[in-house]
């Protein structure tokens, strides 16, 4: 046996190691799991599936033209000065006002509703990556908030376990002080890893509805994927929040390509106070997976959203475009229609009800 393949082979039992060994990867559902996953109208062949096709071209010659394009890059893919963001009071008592969203960047984001504190894809880690040193910056050098300071959560939602919104360093700092974790198929499996209580765990497929101390939660679709190594693309499921009390109901797009989904959820669920919904990161050439802006606003209209507040963006740099289009973009496009939006600056909270909601041009 030549040196050369002896040093393949070490090269490879070293990747499997690492990858089994690196908590910060997850884990792939368990042989257990994938057979309860059978039940799953989305799963077929030890994977999860779109409501519809959706084929990301993944040819040489788009992928090439990709990696130019990132080595590229653009002198606009980022603010040219760390952003600066909205002190939030996380222990301060809202008093008798209506429910609060209050957006902390990307999509990440506190609900205050029915006297409990949620927090929707919590991440607050500096950069959306397996390894936080190599990859790309929060843009805001400082989080609303210091970590150490949030109060007792009532419960953590999830989307799905991308990087961008499943960050292992939040959730260890988080899982003490959380009482409940409501996540999509498979994602517990990332969650028990990192030493969250499994009883604290309630994984969903779509259409799930549940009925949690007052509020009435429903996993919904999207059109999207899922993967936090090698090997386990789509081994988990993605979706959309629907959260409501009796008096607020609020959409939670989480990250979707544009579909016929948007209406369902509209028909059954909807008229919604406000919708949370995906508008960056996007690219022709991954649109069916990440929304054009001016489909944000189609999707919101579908799902009759009531109000609209953009999210998934203005935190990391994961698209080619310039880093304020998104917001420039969705807010034209619902001007254009008429269509109620917020643009809260990152930390600053969107009383649902008020009169008036936040829409300074703040990113200029």
């Amino acid at each position: 046996m030549t040196a050369a393949i002896i040093t393949i082979i070490l090269m490879v039992l070293f990747l499997y190691v690492f990858l089994k060994g690196y908590p910060v990867f997850g884990t792939k559902p368990s042989k257990q799991r994938r057979l309860s996953f059978q039940a799953s109208a989305q799963f077929s062949d030890r994977r999860f599936m779109n409501e519809i096709p959706t084929v990301m071209d993944t040819s040489f010659t788009t992928t090439l033209s990709i990696a130019k394009d990132f080595i590229k890059g653009n002198p606009n893919g980022k603010p040219h000065q760390q952003l600066k963001t909205i002190g939030f009071d996380v222990k301060a008592d809202r008093g008798s006002k209506d429910a609060g969203i209050t957006w902390f960047g990307h999509s990440a984001l506190m609900l205050e509703m029915d006297g409990k504190r949620m927090l929707i894809d919590p991440m607050f880690g500096k950069s959306p990556s397996p390894f936080p040193m190599f990859g790309g910056k929060r843009y805001s050098k400082t989080l609303p908030f210091e970590n150490s300071h949030l109060p007792f959560i009532d419960a953590i939602f999830i989307s799905h376990d991308h990087y961008d919104h499943l960050d292992f360093g939040s959730i260890k700092k988080l899982k003490e002080k959380t009482g409940r974790f409501f996540v999509p198929l498979g994602v517990g499996g990332h969650l028990e890893r990192w030493g969250v209580d499994q009883e604290k765990i309630s994984e969903h497929d779509w259409w799930d509805e549940v009925e949690w101390e007052g509020l009435d939660l429903v996993c919904t679709p999207a059109r999207h994927f899922s993967g936090r190594s090698l090997t386990d693309r789509n081994a988990t499921l993605w979706c959309s929040w629907v959260i409501g009390d009796k008096q607020t109901k609020v959409f939670f797009s989480g990250d979707s390509g544009y579909g016929p989904h948007f209406k369902t959820i509209g028909e059954r669920y909807g008229p919604f106070n406000a919708a949370l919904m995906e508008c960056g990161q996007y690219d022709d050439r991954w649109s069916n997976i990440h929304m054009m802006p001016e489909e944000t606003v189609q999707a919101f209209i579908d799902v009759k959203g009531g109000l609209l507040i953009p999210i998934h963006w203005a935190a990391f740099t994961l698209a080619l475009h310039d880093w304020n289009d998104p917001i420039e973009r969705v807010t034209k496009e619902a001007a254009r229609k008429g269509l109620p939006i917020a643009s809260p600056q990152i930390g600053e909270t969107v009383f649902i009800g008020e009169d008036k909601y936040p829409n300074s041009v703040w990113w200029k």
